[in-house]
């Protein structure tokens, strides 16, 4: 369970790739980022649930089976690309994002960026399936950083990168035509569900 908070963003120093399993090192640019970490801690890495396989000198490796692979970015990730990343909530912290589970439910893509003044604003295509999963004033996760859903609407959304989130994610980065991963509000997914069965 994970907050949407990044720790950290880290560089992918080796990728290993059978088929349609994964294996990636990552180096984490913050030194002190894995300080406590055991193996078999989890860990988000652009939003995606992985647990720590192994430390190797200043990083760690994990492995992305393939069902993770088929339904996130990493097919697109290549060595030295900038991920976000996030160590698992500890009970008693303060949870000042929104629940994300690393659980990716779609990739999608970025069709319009904006700077407005020190904001910028990004527009991503929102899946039919999450229609209903994402709302104005609502949450959801791109690469596994928690925002507020500034405007959505039938086959898009907006959010707004204020410049701390700029500064300590890969979000900054996008451009139009980039894949993200992308994971709706969880207790939007209940609601939702719940709606659709009650209406049978």
């Amino acid at each position: 369970m994970f907050s949407g908070l990044i720790g950290t963003t880290g560089k992918i120093r080796r990728l290993e790739q059978t088929g349609e399993t994964m294996h990636l090192t990552v180096v984490p640019q913050a030194s002190d980022f894995l300080k406590g970490a055991v193996v078999g801690d989890s860990i988000a890495v652009d939003g995606t649930c992985l647990t720590i396989e192994q430390f190797v000198d200043d990083g760690f490796t994990v492995t992305l089976m393939p069902q993770s692979f088929i339904k996130t970015i990493f097919k697109e990730r290549r060595v030295g690309d900038l991920v976000n990343l996030e160590r698992s909530l500890k009970i008693g912290d303060r949870l000042e994002g929104h629940i994300v589970t690393g659980h990716v439910d779609e990739v999608t893509r970025v069709i319009d960026r904006r700077v407005n003044e020190n904001a910028i604003e990004l527009t991503f295509a929102l899946p039919s399936r999450l229609r209903d999963q994402v709302v104005s004033q609502g949450s959801v996760a791109i690469n596994g950083v928690s925002l507020t859903v500034m405007r959505a609407g039938e086959n898009d959304f907006s959010v707004g990168l204020i410049p701390h989130t700029q500064a300590v994610t890969n979000l900054d980065g996008l451009q139009v035509g980039d894949l993200v991963n992308m994971e709706t509000d969880i207790l939007g997914k209940y609601v939702a569900r719940n709606m659709k069965v009650g209406l049978k």
